[in-house]
Order: structure tokens, then sequence, then C-alpha cells
């Protein structure tokens, strides 16, 4: 399923949904707690790259283990994330498509 070309975020936010269902995980995965697990998720991809230099920030996925690292951090921090918004009923990428355009009024091109 990794290298499925078809695959959505609404596919991968139900195989969460579920994944967490048949856990018996619902009562925990309300809006708090999913926003607390997602911002220490977010400082742990935050601590791979702590004490690197600009020049070695930039060149990280040449390292495999913290390439891996990283991964494993972007991961779960979409995780969280496509929780969160399924339990808000949020559409992550209509909440991003409306911030670009908001953005783009508040942030115009320079000279144009």
């Amino acid at each position: 399923m990794t290298d499925d070309p078809e695959m959505t975020v609404a596919d991968l936010s139900a195989r969460l949904v579920e994944f967490a269902a048949v856990r018996g995980w619902q009562p925990f995965h309300n809006p708090k707690n999913l926003a607390a697990a997602l911002s220490v998720e977010a400082g742990e991809l935050l601590e791979v790259f702590q004490w690197l230099t600009p020049e070695q920030a930039a060149d990280v996925m040449a390292h495999p283990e913290r390439a891996g690292r990283v991964r494993d951090e972007v991961a779960d921090v979409l995780a969280y994330l496509l929780q969160f918004c399924a339990v808000l009923g949020v559409d992550p990428l209509v909440a991003l498509a409306e911030k670009i355009e908001r953005n783009g009024r508040r942030f115009p091109v320079p000279g144009a």
C-alpha cells in the first residue's frame, strides 16, 4: 500500500481512524490530546535538527539514520494532524487551500 499512486489523504485518514477504533483509542483521541500529541511529535522532528548547522540540516536526508528518523517523525506529525482533523471534521486540504488564498491577499507579490 505504501507505493500506491492512488492513495489519498482521505484514504490515510480513514486508515488512521480505523486503526484507532479497533484498538478502542477513541476516548483518548479528543482535540486536546491530539493537539498535544501533534506538538510533541513536531518537537521530536525538531530534535533531529537541534544541533546541526544549516548546511548539515540541508543534507540530513543523505545520512540514513537521520533520514529514517526524519521520515518517522514526519509520519507521526502527519498522522496526528490527520486524526485531529478527523475528530473535528476539518478537511486539511481545504483548510490549506483557504489559508494560501488568505496569505496571498495578506502578502501580495511586491511590485504586482
